[in-house]
């Protein structure tokens, strides 16, 4: 390999690991964002504004996450945009953007703390609320893995340019948890978004918000699948639950593969 070439390859790998680092940081924030735990600023805690100022913006936020997600993830726009961007990057540019948008969201992000929608007293409640909310990041965390967890988030597409290897073609698999469930991954920010002690009317609009925008996702992420995946997918969908099991979804799923 010409030393050039190597330089170039070994810059895109670089790009890609500044941009998973950033990625990760971003989804721990997140955690702690969402929960309001061990961050300076939180779904409830940051700068004060007037109720309207606070919709205003925070809706804004939450729609500029939606449609800059749900547009840098759709295979249409994959195909201009590798006209543009390195195909090995591709997925590492699409973490990044996700990033700075996120981070934008935390920075800008507008506390409405009144009224109050449910306060959870009793401690054995608010333990299993908040053994819930560590659950579902937990199935985040397994589910990346699952599914490959450094493609998801570019990282393998980068060591593979590096090495001059080509990336293997997508294969349809259904491990462990994606026998019971499509979409275990979705379920867990479900679950985290959702099982808190408190939830304030901020908070209720942040959950809100990105459940609405995860449900939609599901729809085109489906729409995706069926398209590059046909038929055999069909039927796993009609086996399986989108995010809650079906009886003998798993055994089903199994007879798919």
């Amino acid at each position: 390999m010409a030393r050039g070439a190597f330089g170039e390859f070994f810059n895109i790998f670089l790009y890609g690991v500044v941009a998973y680092g950033i990625g990760v940081a971003v989804l721990v924030y997140l955690i702690g964002f969402s929960g309001d735990v061990l961050v300076p600023a939180s779904v409830d805690r940051g700068t004060a504004s007037s109720l309207a100022e606070a919709l205003g913006i925070d809706v804004l936020l939450l729609g500029l996450f939606a449609v800059q997600h749900s547009v840098m993830a759709r295979r249409s726009f994959k195909r201009w945009w590798t006209r543009i961007v390195p195909r090995p990057v591709e997925r590492s540019t699409y973490v990044l953007a996700v990033s700075l948008v996120l981070a934008l969201l935390f920075w800008e992000w507008r506390p409405i703390a009144a009224p109050i929608v449910w306060r959870i007293e009793n401690a054995a409640a608010t333990q299993l609320l908040w053994a819930i909310f560590w659950l579902g990041w937990a199935l985040v965390l397994v589910s990346t893995f699952l599914i490959n967890h450094f493609e998801l988030f570019g990282l393998h597409q980068v060591f593979a340019r590096l090495t001059g290897r080509e990336m293997p073609a997508p294969q349809f698999k259904t491990p462990l948890l994606y026998r019971y469930v499509r979409h275990p991954l979705y379920l867990g920010i479900l679950l985290s978004l959702w099982a808190v002690p408190m939830m304030t009317a901020g908070h209720l609009l942040f959950s809100a918000g990105l459940s609405a925008y995860i449900l939609a996702g599901i729809w085109f992420e489906e729409r995706d699948l069926v398209a590059q995946f046909g038929e055999r997918y069909r039927r796993y969908a009609t086996a399986v639950g989108m995010l809650l099991p079906r009886r003998r979804g798993s055994r089903s799923a199994t007879e798919l593969q």
